[in-house]
Formats: C-alpha cells, sequence, structure tokens
C-alpha cells in the first residue's frame, strides 16, 4: 500500500497537517518533541520540489517500510481526530484494524463514533462485512450513539457487492438489534437497493412495514415502489397507490406517471394508458415524447393502427414533435396489418427517414410477398433518400428469397452485399442454411457452413439447430446426433430447440427410450422443457397406446408449472376414445372448460367420433347442440361423423335430415358424406334411393370417386342377382352426365373382369380417411385429426 514514494509523499503530507494539531508530537530521534513544525514543513515542501524524500529526515525514513509497531512509537497519545486522519489514509484493511485495536488499549481512550464510520466505511469497501457487523454490535455494548448515515453506508456497501437482501436485513436489525428508528430516507434508500437489484417482489413488503411503522412516504417512495410492482405484474396495485398518493400530501410527478403509463401499454391495457395520458395532462404534467411512444407502440401491437395514428396528429397538435421511434413504430404497425402503401405514404411525411425506417418498409413488402418492390425500395427510394442498405437489410431481403424459395437468388444477393462493402455476418449464413435445410438441401447447407468457416465465422446454435432439425425430418437421427455432439465440442450451447427437434427425431424412428433420456439429460443440463417437448413425447406414448406413460408425462409438465394446451388435451381425447374410455374424454373435455381452455372444432369432432363408435350417437347429437351454445361452428367433418353414426345405427331418416340441415347452413357435403349415405342405401337394399342421392349430388357438383363405383357396383351386381327391381337400369351411362370418363372406364373393366371383391379392395385408398365399413375396422374418421 505504502511502499512507493508518491504514498509515501501523500503520507508525509498529511502527516504534516497532523503536527499542526495542537498536543499531536512525533516523538524521534531526529525531530523534538517541542520542535515546531517549520522543518517538517520544509521538509515535506523539498519533497513536492524534487519528487523524492530525503533520506536524513529520521521520521521519514521511519515511514519507508511503515513498520506499524515503529509507527505506534512514534505517538505518546492518539486521539480519536488524529486516528480518523489515519484511517483515511490509503492503508489496507488489515494494518487500519491493528491501528484501530492499538489505539483502543490507550489509557483514557474511547473510540468516537467518526473513528467507526470511517473503519467500518474502509472495511465495507472491501467487502469485509462480518467484521462490520462485529463493530456495530461492539459500538452497540460501548453505548455509542447511533447514526443513520452509518447504517446508509453499510446499505450502499452491500448494493455495490450484489446483497440487496442484505440490506434489507439490516434494515430491521436497526430497529430490532440496534434500537435506532429508521426514517423515510433508509426505508428510500432500500426499496431503491432492492428494485436496482431486481427483488422486485419484497420491495412492497419494505414499502407496507414502513406504512405500518407510522413514517410517511415520498413521492420518490411512491415512484420506487410503483416501478416494483409494475415489473411483477402488479399494475393494478401500482395504480391503487396512485389514487392514495393524495392522504398523504404527496402530487404524481412526470416519473411516477411514466412508470404507469410504459406498464399499462406494455400489458396491452392501452385504453387505460390513454386515460392515465389524459389525466396526467389534467395534472399539469407535461408528457415527454417517449411517454407517447408507450402508448403508440401498445396501440400497434394490438394492430389499433388507426387509434396510433390520431394520437400521433394528437401529439402534432400539441406541439410535440414525434421522433423516429415515434415513426417506426406505427410503420411497424401498418406493415403488421398488411398496409404497407399506407406505411409507404408515412414514411415520405417523415422528415428524415434513417435506414431502421427503410428496413421496417422493407420487411413490410417482404412478409407480404412483395419482393419486386422491396428490392426497388432499396435500390432507388433509399438510396435517393441518402440512406444505405445496411447489413440488416440484406438480411431482409435474403430471409425472403429463402423463404419464397429462390435459394440461387439469395446467394447471388449475398455476393452483391459483399461487392458493396457489407460482410455478411452469422445471421446472413445462418438464414441460408435454414433456407437449404427446409428444401432437404443439406449438401448445399454443408457448402454455406464451409464457406463462412473460411471467413472466420463459426456457426451459432441456430445454425447447427436447422441442421438438427433437417436431419431428423430425413430420418437420419445418427447425423442429428452427430451434429449435437459437435456442438458441445465447439463450445456451442443446446437450447431448447435442440432438444426439442432431437426429441421429435428420436420418437419418429421409435427410439423411446434414447428420447426420453435426451429428454432427463436436458433438464439436468439447466434447459427449461416447454409444451413442445412434452407434447412432443406424450403423443408419441400416444400414439404407441402406452396411455399410463403419457398420463406421467402429463403429471411431470403439471409438477414444473406447465399447463396442457388444446394439443394435448386432443392427443389425451383421442387416445381414451380410441380405448373405449369416453367417459374419461368427456371428463377431460370439462377439465378443458374449468381450466378455460376453449376447444375447437377439431377437439369437439374427436369426441363426437368417440361417442359414435361407443354407439352414443343421441350424447353425439346432444353435444352438438352444445358445441353449437358454446360458439363453435361444426364443419362437414362434424356432420359426416355424426351423419355416418346415425346411419350405422339403423336412423338412416335422422342421417338425411342432418344432411339436408348442413346444406340450409350453408355447408357443402363432400365425398364422404355422399359415399356415407349411398353406402348404406346400398347395404340396406335402397339402392333406388341410393341413385337419387347419387343424381343429387351430381346436380349439386359432387365428382363419384373410385369408393363411390365401388359401393355402387358391388351394390348393383348384389341386387340383380336378386333380381330386385332398381330405378335406373342405365348405370354404366352416368358418364354423359359429366363424370370422369376414363374412371368410370377402369370401373366397367373390373367389374367385367370380375375383380371386384367382396369388401377389399384397393378402391379403399379414397383421397380422403375413409374406410369400406364392411372391414370392420370401426369409423371412417379415425384419423381425422
Amino acid at each position: 500500500m505504502l511502499n512507493t514514494p508518491k504514498l509515501r509523499a501523500y503520507l508525509t503530507l498529511n502527516l504534516q497537517y497532523l503536527s499542526r494539531i495542537p498536543n499531536f508530537r512525533f516523538c524521534s530521534s531526529g525531530i523534538d518533541a517541542n520542535s515546531s513544525s517549520t522543518d517538517v514543513s520544509s521538509t515535506a515542501k523539498d519533497t513536492s520540489n524534487n519528487g523524492h524524500l530525503y533520506s536524513e529526515t529520521k521520521w521519514e525514513e521511519l515511514l519507508k517500510p511503515f513498520d506499524l509497531e515503529d509507527l505506534q512509537k512514534s505517538f505518546n497519545f492518539l486521539t480519536p481526530a488524529r486516528l480518523c486522519k489515519l484511517l483515511e489514509l490509503p492503508i489496507d484493511v488489515r494494518t487500519s484494524m491493528e491501528l484501530f485495536e492499538w489505539s483502543g488499549t490507550q489509557r483514557g481512550y474511547l473510540h468516537s463514533f467518526d473513528v467507526y464510520y470511517s473503519l467500518i466505511d474502509k472495511l465495507g469497501a472491501a467487502s469485509e462485512f462480518k467484521e462490520i457487523d462485529r463493530l456495530l454490535l461492539r459500538m452497540k455494548d460501548e453505548a455509542i450513539v447511533f447514526q443513520e448515515s452509518l447504517f446508509m453506508s453499510v446499505m450502499r456497501h452491500y448494493a455495490k457487492a450484489g446483497l440487496p437482501g442484505q440490506s434489507t436485513r439490516l434494515l430491521l436489525d436497526m430497529r430490532n438489534v440496534f434500537g435506532f428508528e429508521p426514517t423515510f430516507k433508509c426505508y428510500n434508500l432500500v426499496l431503491e437497493i432492492l428494485v436496482a437489484g431486481n427483488c422486485h417482489q419484497v420491495a412492497p413488503n419494505v414499502f407496507y412495514d414502513m406504512l405500518n411503522k407510522g413514517l410517511s412516504p415520498t413521492v420518490y417512495t411512491f415512484g420506487i415502489v410503483m416501478k416494483a410492482l409494475c415489473k411483477i405484474n402488479e399494475v393494478d396495485t401500482a395504480l391503487s397507490l396512485l389514487r392514495d398518493m393524495t392522504k398523504y400530501g404527496c402530487v404524481p410527478n412526470l416519473i411516477i406517471y411514466q412508470t404507469l403509463i410504459h406498464a399499462l401499454s406494455k400489458g396491452n391495457r392501452v385504453n387505460d394508458a390513454l386515460s392515465l395520458l389524459e389525466e396526467m395532462m389534467l395534472m399539469g404534467c407535461i408528457p415527454d415524447v417517449e411517454t407517447f411512444n408507450d402508448v403508440i407502440h401498445g396501440l400497434c401491437r394490438l394492430s389499433w393502427v388507426h387509434e396510433a395514428a390520431k394520437l400521433i396528429d394528437r401529439m402534432l397538435a400539441r406541439g410535440f414533435t414525434p421522433n423516429a421511434v415515434t415513426y417506426g413504430f406505427l410503420m411497424h404497425g401498418l406493415c403488421k396489418a398488411r398496409q404497407v402503401r399506407e406505411a409507404r405514404a408515412l414514411l415520405r411525411k417523415v422528415p428524415e427517414p434513417n435506414v431502421v425506417l427503410f428496413n421496417t418498409l422493407i420487411n413490410g413488402y417482404v412478409v407480404a410477398g412483395n419482393l419486386d418492390e422491396a428490392k426497388t425500395l432499396m435500390q432507388e427510394s433509399m438510396v435517393s433518400s441518402g440512406c444505405e442498405p445496411d447489413v440488416y437489410t440484406y438480411n431482409i431481403l435474403i430471409r425472403g428469397l429463402c423463404k419464397e424459395g429462390s435459394l440461387g437468388s439469395a446467394c447471388e444477393l449475398m455476393e452483391e452485399m459483399e461487392s458493396k462493402g457489407w460482410a455478411p455476418n452469422v445471421i446472413t449464413y445462418t438464414i441460408l442454411i435454414d433456407g437449404f435445410c427446409k428444401k432437404g438441401k443439406l449438401d448445399e447447407a454443408s457448402h454455406v457452413l464451409d464457406w463462412m468457416s473460411t471467413k472466420g465465422i463459426m456457426l451459432n446454435t441456430v445454425g447447427y439447430n436447422c441442421f438438427i432439425r433437417a436431419f431428423c425430418k430425413d430420418g437420419n437421427i445418427q447425423e442429428a446426433l452427430r451434429v449435437y455432439t459437435e456442438m458441445s465440442r465447439k463450445g456451442c450451447k443446446h437450447d431448447i430447440y435442440t432438444y426439442n427437434s432431437l426429441i421429435y427425431g428420436l420418437c419418429k424412428v421409435d427410439k423411446m427410450d434414447e428420447a426420453l433420456r435426451l429428454y432427463r439429460d436436458m433438464l439436468l443440463e439447466g434447459v427449461i422443457a416447454n409444451l413442445v417437448t412434452y407434447n412432443t413425447l406424450i403423443h408419441a406414448y400416444l400414439s404407441r397406446g402406452v396411455i399410463e406413460e403419457a398420463l406421467k408425462l402429463v403429471n411431470d409438465m403439471l409438477f414444473r408449472g406447465l399447463s396442457p394446451d388444446e394439443i394435448t388435451y386432443n392427443g389425451l381425447i383421442k387416445a381414451l376414445c380410441a380405448t373405449g374410455a369416453v367417459e374419461k374424454a368427456v371428463g377431460l373435455f370439462e377439465e378443458m372448460i374449468k381450466k378455460r381452455l376453449n376447444p375447437s372444432t377439431v377437439t369437439c369432432n374427436i369426441l363426437i367420433n368417440g361417442l359414435c363408435r361407443t354407439a352414443r350417437v343421441q350424447n353425439a347429437v346432444e353435444f352438438l347442440r352444445e358445441m353449437v351454445y358454446r360458439g363453435l361452428t361444426p364443419d362437414i367433418v362434424t356432420y359426416n361423423i355424426l351423419i355416418d353414426g346415425l346411419c350405422r345405427m339403423g336412423c338412416i331418416r335422422e342421417a338425411l335430415t342432418l344432411f339436408e340441415r348442413l346444406q340450409n347452413e350453408g355447408i357443402s357435403p363432400d365425398s364422404i358424406t355422399y359415399n356415407t349415405l349411398i353406402n348404406w342405401h346400398c347395404k340396406l337394399s335402397m339402392s333406388n334411393d341410393a341413385l337419387t342421392l347419387l343424381y343429387r349430388g351430381l346436380d349439386n357438383g359432387f365428382v363419384p370417386s373410385s369408393v363411390t363405383w365401388h359401393v355402387l357396383v358391388k351394390n348393383l351386381l348384389v341386387d340383380a342377382k336378386k333380381d330386385v327391381p332398381r330405378k335406373d337400369q342405365h348405370i354404366l351411362s352416368l358418364p354423359t352426365r359429366g363424370i370422369c370418363t376414363p374412371l368410370i372406364a377402369q370401373e366397367r373393366l373390373k367389374v367385367t373382369a370380375g375383380v371386384v371383391d367382396s369388401g377389399k379392395t384397393s378402391l379403399q385408398s379414397h383421397v380422403g380417411v375413409w374406410k369400406d365399413p364392411d372391414d370392420g375396422s370401426g369409423s371412417k374418421y379415425d384419423d381425422e385429426e
């Protein structure tokens, strides 16, 4: 600490000051105790003039090694004031403590508050908090009167050391241990430390403790605690505090309003934010542009772009000048609402457009699929405005080209980018790799990887994930695992997308044990599983009929704080219906309603199919009514399932009534609808009615499929053997009604050759998921989801 010439000179000057204090004497062989300080002063002067210390001065020689014992011998008596001056010197903590302890051994000496303050401050700077606690207790034992400034100093040192919780502990100890009542200053400081240390949940407790102790909060107190409440999404509580401020004689200021408006806008409570903005101006608080920007950003995030534009007009009317951020938010909102033309018109009104605004508009054109206009904007308008395209501009266009599938053009644009002096970054290369991987062109993606490696750019986690996802999608799980291992070797951290892709790939190739092992490794590595992770594993088990393992994963999911979503419930309901446990499936559906998860039409269709499969068609019809009551709209799949269920129960009339109903509701029957009704009419020897349905369908644009002809021909042949009279003996002349002639010709050949099977032919490979009811495999809509 004091072994350098500069520090020794510094100490000399300080001791010179001490020598001027009455009764302070340096006792050494070179300087008499009664001599004046002139010699010392002259020595110090010589030091400052010559830049070094003269060795012939005895007490200066004494201080060169700064031996504590020798220094102690140089004092007759060390007063608290002199000790404070010594403790302020840049002496290390250990020496300061030894000096403090030695001075306390002097006869008639008592440490003062200032001595403790100086030493504790030095200990705090060195993060010696255990020693501070010991000294505070020693002060209490010595009956030294505490001052609030000492505790606040220690609290600040706790904050600098990253220990905000200790400041709260000290606040409590002030009253409980040291018998000192903290004022609002201490509470404000602790609140400030807690908010700065991200301990937002603790701050309100400190505030309410302050109120319970009868202390009146200040405007600053309210501002800090409101900020903490907004950070933990307790905005309503913060608003209630705003109304309580007047009870304590406090008037909200600009910062308080800004804090609340920002939180409301961020939480999509834009109407409340607008009301508070009006109140703010009525209270005489003049908002700045950033306050308006918060509200405009919130409006645009909700796609309320017209309201945002009106607010900008109000800004201008009140004398406020929007900045580039204001226009950027509005342009982004317009582009998000696919109003790119309006965004471009707005850009023309901006006084000094920058590259960020142009990039926003170019991205709007790219998202809307208008790449030509985006290129024109970059090459003409942007340059004419004095803005040069940057890396982000090119990245936006390259991403658009890759999304469109124009990978060659994307590579050419990257070359143009380099020729203009812009070096592609890792994002540029990752966009290209992702584009090639999504098209299954893994060799080209590898070439891009080699290209970027020659430029000294390392692949990041997103790039590795592109390769892993592509290999898993291709079923090449070994190569995906090789890339996964390479990530670790290259120091690239795995994220949730890495694990989700691999888990999906392993489940796809039926390696469930390895998928589960990887899931556990993910948790051990500190990566938090999300809904995609659990849904992938759960659906993999359900598809294999292992419902118990799937339910275990659901429990694990709930234990880790994740709630099942519609996809989870759909999978479980479908699996239960497949095993005949329809009651449990209905229970899960009711659970969805209680958890305020809105079931979709797909969910209802799965449950209706389950009810029909278990011959509970009447319950299925009642469920349809409930479905409509809940605001869900049945689709053609819903009606097809119910029509098939009614036909299976022999309720042909009810099925035909439902058939009429769906048409009245504006839903067009599809081939599955007609095939189902025709099949069951033929099966019940109602061939004439089946033909009537066929003719009716033809008039409505129905094109019979191979399944239709299979059903008709098979049943008509059976009727022919029984000599059943038919309404029309000329079914094979139906091509004159506009039906696909090659298909009919093929069916005629099959009938003539006698290859029409009694139930299992290739005709079952209908474009839908229809199955011949005669094959005993159950409903035609088992694989709807």
